[in-house]
């Protein structure tokens, strides 16, 4: 593993981006790492970008990622996906939800939503796109698309799978925990 890990997650106000930030977190600090984790940046109340960062290892001085720096990228919407490339670094990871939402300039008709971004972003990256919205339905809660993207990154982590099921534990709210734990098992067994 590299001296520090950086992953930038990526997505639009009410996806969980900081839930996943702070599921991301808790299994750093469970694996003894030193973690800092962003506050969010963006627009999260009104559905516009939002961004993350956790950074984890022996030593964090700076939750920040500049452009280049992204070990990997979890990306919850395509768009915010390629707006996120710049960051990723030579040889990093995204994993990126295939879903679409609708930028304010695109609702409005100033603009059009770019076409084939997922091969825009395979063509120059290592992408693994899951349609994270269908298995986030199959858990029982589309809100759960952050959870497994998650279940997604822990199965190309070191981590084993119990950590981030204690992980998310310590995390959800109960009444939520059922389908999350569900959200994570379809994202891990992709």
């Amino acid at each position: 593993m590299a001296d520090t890990m950086n992953i930038m997650i990526v997505g639009v106000g009410g996806q969980g981006t900081l839930l996943a930030s702070r599921i991301l977190g808790k299994v750093a600090i469970n694996e003894g790492y030193d973690v800092k984790v962003s506050e969010v940046h963006g627009m999260s109340q009104r559905g516009g970008s939002v961004v993350t960062y956790v950074k984890y290892g022996e030593k964090v001085y700076s939750p920040i990622i500049d452009r280049g720096e992204a070990d990997i990228i979890l990306a919850f919407e395509q768009l915010e996906a390629y707006r996120a490339l710049p960051y990723l670094k030579k040889g990093g990871k995204m994993i990126a939800n295939t879903q679409k939402m609708d930028p304010m300039p695109v609702i409005t008709g100033a603009m059009q939503y770019p076409e084939d971004i997922v091969g825009k972003i395979s063509a120059v990256a290592d992408l693994t796109a899951v349609d994270a919205l269908s298995l986030a339905e199959e858990a029982g809660n589309i809100k759960s698309v952050n959870v497994v993207l998650i279940g997604v990154m822990a199965k190309n982590t070191s981590v084993p799978y119990e950590k981030w099921v204690e992980a998310v534990k310590d995390t959800v709210p109960e009444r939520f925990l059922e389908v999350n734990l569900k959200a994570l098992e379809l994202g891990y067994n992709l």
